[in-house]
């Protein structure tokens, strides 16, 4: 892999602390925050230390379960269920090397829970968890819809998880340890290639330690796929919740908020984390029936769903040509050597 360029860079850390007496000065610091880099982290909210560790043991007792077991809940086409190895970026045209559990509130889950008998209090400590974390996101869908001039309850009714096509996701993720040993990591090895999100917000629990994730601010518009190569590599403290937009929120902002292309680096300098890795996300994703349009119109109207549809179908095609490029790419080097073959 080649030398990544670096710039020092400081996400903002916004206190949300006495929200309903401050939302204002809040909602300020939020909308500066997403109009630049897209990320910033959140302290003094109501997610304890002990609530992120607890959640994070649930995870791990999940990932601990043999694959014959994970299989029985396979991921699908409605973003649920467990996957490995199996999720391509259009950056990088190979596997990230992790594995995932995609839980949502809503009627996707019926079979998609992992059995009580092979994993007791699973489902009961994951909904709680993600309860929490709808709380929050609210509050910051409150501020975001105040900075964009919406009604308070703009985003929270788009985003409203007591109903049974709701499309939020909490993803537990678990990217895995590196034997040093066995020599330099291969070109083609990306824990999370870079990516950017599609859904309104995400929401990134992380444990101190297990560096990796950084981002590459700079993108301009939503259906952009280019990103420079000017990286920053992401602190956080204890008990902290990483946020960024998604492309949801940087279409319906007229792309005034920025939804940033971010990695978890492999780790391949000195003083990478190469460990098992754990992280948490909970993605902000619509409803299937709501109308997204920014307040100047910059793109035409479109419901959850169509909004999902065209990101998935951006996805594929670029997918799909970063494939077609590694393809040449090896057809190339073939008749390179050969050439040298033939006129030695």
């Amino acid at each position: 892999m080649g030398p990544t360029k670096y710039t020092n860079r400081a996400i903002p850390r916004i206190s949300l602390k006495d929200f309903e007496a401050r939302t204002d000065e809040i909602t300020s610091q939020l909308v500066r925050a997403a109009e630049t880099d897209g990320f910033f982290s959140l302290t003094d909210t109501e997610i304890s230390v002990s609530d992120i560790n607890a959640i994070f043991a649930t995870s791990e007792s999940f990932f601990d379960l043999p694959d014959s077991t994970k299989v029985t809940v396979p991921f699908t086409h409605k973003n649920v269920g467990w996957e490995k190895r199996s999720q391509v970026r259009p950056s990088t045209g190979f596997a990230d090397q992790k594995e995932s559990y995609q839980l949502q509130f809503g009627d996707n889950m019926a079979d998609k829970w992992i059995a009580e008998d092979a994993l007791p209090g699973f489902k009961a400590s994951a909904q709680q968890f993600m309860q929490k974390a709808q709380a929050v996101s609210e509050k910051l869908m409150l501020c975001f819809a105040r900075g964009l001039g919406f009604p308070d309850d703009y985003f929270i009714k788009a985003h409203d998880v007591t109903r049974p096509d709701c499309q939020s996701v909490l993803r537990l993720l678990h990217y895995f340890g590196i034997d040093e040993s066995a020599g330099p990591l291969p070109e083609t090895y990306y824990r999370a290639g870079a990516h950017a999100d599609w859904d309104l917000l995400t929401l990134l629990f992380q444990r101190p330690g297990e560096s990796g994730l950084e981002i590459c601010p700079g993108r301009e518009v939503v259906t952009s796929f280019g990103y420079g190569d000017s990286w920053s590599k992401v602190e956080f403290q204890e008990g902290d919740i990483v946020c960024n937009i998604g492309d949801l929120l940087m279409s319906w902002s007229d792309d005034r908020f920025k939804s940033t292309f971010h990695r978890v680096k492999a780790p391949t300098d000195q003083g990478d984390y190469s460990g098992p890795r754990y992280s948490i996300a909970f993605f902000n994703q619509p409803c299937i029936d709501c109308n997204i349009q920014g307040p100047l119109k910059k793109y035409p109207m479109v419901t959850g769903a169509e909004f999902t549809k065209a990101a998935m179908e951006r996805n594929f095609a670029a997918l799909k040509a970063k494939q077609q490029e590694l393809s040449q790419t090896a057809t190339n080097v073939l008749g390179s050597v050969a050439a040298v073959a033939a006129s030695a």
